[in-house]
């Protein structure tokens, strides 16, 4: 019988328990089977996570977004050649929970799928990304064969090799095994696939732990050879996954059962009598990491997010549901720790995990890894393959990834309206080594005004340099600005997107596209003329001879070559302190920060470039590019002056560089002056 603990006294006493805890001297596999029992047993003394801020009046809650438009760093779908031979092979976590079942039916409510979860699920804070909608398979049922040939075809292209199909047994009893039995029945779905017996009980809570069963496991000898006699016309199959000749066969969670290893030997020896022969056992790390030989597995396989603790995000978001009582942890730890890990001396299959949100699952209680973007999750697959694999013999590279289709729990391959087919890009991409950087000279100039624009192209000619201009521009000025552009004699190329987040959105929208393309370095130009000044226009010429004058380009362009953590080169004299040009900003500098993952403390200690014109390497920016924003986060321009999410932007442009690692410097240091700070007030705004 659980008994009551303030809740004062579980957040005293849970940090002091688990630091205790992990300082007493035991086997990794010995701690992560009592962590288990504990918490399954003593769940009511875990203190709640952190809350999140409520919306204020200096801080009210932002407008509501669709969950529909598309976001900065979209792939639309494109076919490419695979390198070869592949460098590893990827194997993808598959649920099959997309059809009806009778046992669903009675639980659940008649019709139920995963597709319930996944369409009811709502924003908990601002930022949240829910729901998540499919793109190009929709809202499929996999009891139509077709749905399986599409899935197969897209991950071929992409460079999966194979789905890890959740296989559901329960003493005799299969759930979910239709799409399976599809599989089987049609030699024309060339696809290899595993079978992962997920040999844990079905409870209402759907996370493994504690909580009213549905329908329980029946462990036993003969549950054993009944459950490897069933599954042994999938071994036959010549599709099946082998891993060097011999059948593959997961098990979720090998601590439930009464005993793995004579399990594991039941199993052999029957495969061995039956003609399957040698069958390849792995165990998958999700609750626990013993060496798998110990307990009579071939190898393991990691299950990324699971047994992660990266840091808790919770307090910084700004809450939409002020009931909401889950967690928000950091995606990016997750993946650089995962990526950075030695491999063990056992066979150790790694995972990969292009995010998690059991929201759905969970609704106002769930679990959510922010900050996961599909170039992250890129680099830590490529990490993964060529670097932290790099010593393992080729027929034991293999690379599983979390998954698939899991839509209710955020770890999605499949194709989706936010993001299109980034995630299974991501993937293609990661099989071939980094894109060598391009370091020729690039500018993104976005032209509004005109008189300005013609400025900024007669500087750009009197360069010395070979630029590749690309100028973006809204619909209302792109007749008149490719006609100014044509009679130029610059090698141009012009981009048009709506007039939102004045000169700050089309130039992510474009910096994402040219770092994936490997572009490094990138000068920033606007038609700057703060038609509310008189001097607006001295603002720009004193911006342009800054960064373009006196051959200073070149230097520029040197100096970032030769300083590999330059981030950014900013105008003389346009370097402030955000705190005292703070303007209406402050709530929209707090949502930017909690967005991009940035402490806020930094925007109050740090810099920004006034005029928003500069020189910046594209990787220092990764915070900014790799937050997935949407044109519809930002207002409509109605010539506001300040206060907007573009003018926050501004202020943080240079507080992203220096939490991503790199530094700045001004454009008069490069000649060896000392910086330059504006002394007394600023001549082209005003403090506070």
């Amino acid at each position: 019988m659980a008994f009551s603990v303030p809740t004062r006294f579980r957040s005293i006493l849970f940090p002091i328990a688990r630091a205790l805890f992990r300082a007493i001297p035991m086997s990794q596999s010995r701690r992560d089977l009592l962590r288990n029992g504990l918490l399954d047993r003593y769940a009511h003394l875990v203190p709640r996570p952190p809350h999140g801020k409520a919306p204020t009046l200096a801080a009210p809650r932002r407008p509501l977004l669709r969950a529909v438009t598309p976001a900065i760093g979209h792939v639309a779908y494109r076919t490419e050649a695979l390198p070869a031979p592949l460098p590893a092979r990827l194997i993808a976590f598959y649920l099959p929970q997309f059809h009806p079942i009778a046992e669903n039916d009675a639980w659940w409510g008649t019709g139920f799928t995963e597709w319930h979860n996944v369409a009811n699920a709502l924003p908990q804070f601002e930022g949240h990304w829910q729901p998540r909608i499919p793109a190009d398979l929709g809202y499929y049922d996999l009891r139509q064969p077709e749905v399986m040939h599409r899935q197969a075809r897209l991950a071929r292209e992409y460079g999966i090799e194979g789905f890890c199909f959740y296989f559901y047994w329960f003493g005799g009893r299969t759930l979910l095994e239709k799409p399976l039995q599809q599989w089987l029945a049609d030699s024309s779905l060339d696809l290899p696939l595993c079978l992962c017996w997920a040999n844990e009980r079905w409870a209402r809570n759907w996370d493994g732990r504690a909580g009213v069963t549905l329908i329980d496991q029946q462990h036993s000898e003969q549950d054993d050879l009944s459950f490897i006699a069933h599954i042994a016309p999938y071994l036959r199959d010549p599709r099946y996954l082998r891993v060097e000749g011999k059948p593959m066969l997961l098990v979720y969670r090998p601590g439930l059962l009464p005993d793995a290893g004579a399990s594991t030997r039941r199993w052999r020896l029957w495969c061995q009598e039956n003609g399957i022969g040698d069958i390849h056992l792995a165990y998958v790390q999700g609750f626990e990491r013993p060496d798998p030989r110990q307990i009579g597995f071939d190898a393991a396989i990691e299950f990324p997010p699971n047994l992660a603790s990266p840091q808790n995000l919770t307090a910084q978001q700004r809450l939409i549901n002020p009931d909401y009582s889950g967690s928000v942890l950091d995606w990016r730890e997750l993946a650089h720790e995962s990526a950075a890990r030695p491999l063990p001396d056992y066979l150790l299959y790694p995972g990969v995990n292009p995010g998690w949100d059991n929201e759905p699952r969970r609704a106002g209680r769930g679990r959510t890894y922010l900050h996961a973007s599909p170039r992250g999750y890129r680099d830590w697959l490529r990490a993964t393959i060529h670097v932290r694999m790099s010593r393992i013999p080729n027929p034991q590279r293999m690379v599983f990834i979390n998954a698939w289709n899991e839509w209710a729990e955020g770890a999605v391959l499949e194709p989706e309206l936010r993001l299109g087919h980034a995630w299974l890009q991501a993937t293609r991409d990661a099989l071939r080594e980094a894109v060598p950087a391009t370091r020729s000279p690039h500018v993104v100039v976005h032209a509004w005004y005109l008189d300005a624009f013609d400025e900024i192209a007669r500087a750009l000619e009197a360069s010395a340099i070979p630029w590749r201009v690309i100028v973006t521009t809204s619909p209302e000025r792109e007749a008149v600005v490719r006609e100014r552009l044509q009679s130029s004699r610059l090698s141009w190329e012009l981009e048009v997107f709506e007039n939102r987040g004045r000169d700050i959105l089309p130039f992510l929208r474009v910096a994402d596209r040219l770092l994936d393309a490997g572009v490094e370095v990138v000068l920033k130009l606007h038609t700057k003329r703060s038609t509310h000044r008189e001097d607006g226009r001295l603002w720009l010429e004193e911006l342009l001879s800054s960064l373009l004058d006196r051959n200073s380009e070149r230097i520029a362009l040197a100096r970032f070559a030769q300083e590999p953590r330059l981030g950014l080169l900013a105008p003389d004299g346009h370097l402030l302190r955000v705190a005292d040009y703070i303007g209406a900003n402050t709530e929209a500098l707090d949502f930017v920060c909690a967005r991009t993952g940035v402490p806020s403390m930094l925007w109050r200690q740090g810099s920004f470039v006034s005029g928003s014109m500069f020189w910046v390497r594209l990787k220092a920016l990764r915070p900014a590019l790799d937050a997935l924003w949407t044109a519809d986060e930002f207002e409509q321009e109605h010539g506001q002056i300040d206060g907007t999410l573009a003018h926050a932007m501004e202020r943080m442009v240079n507080t992203w560089v220096q939490y991503a690692g790199y530094h700045t410097r001004s454009m008069g240091e490069l000649s060896g002056s000392p910086p330059e700070r504006p002394s007394g007030d600023y001549r082209y705004a005003k403090r506070g």
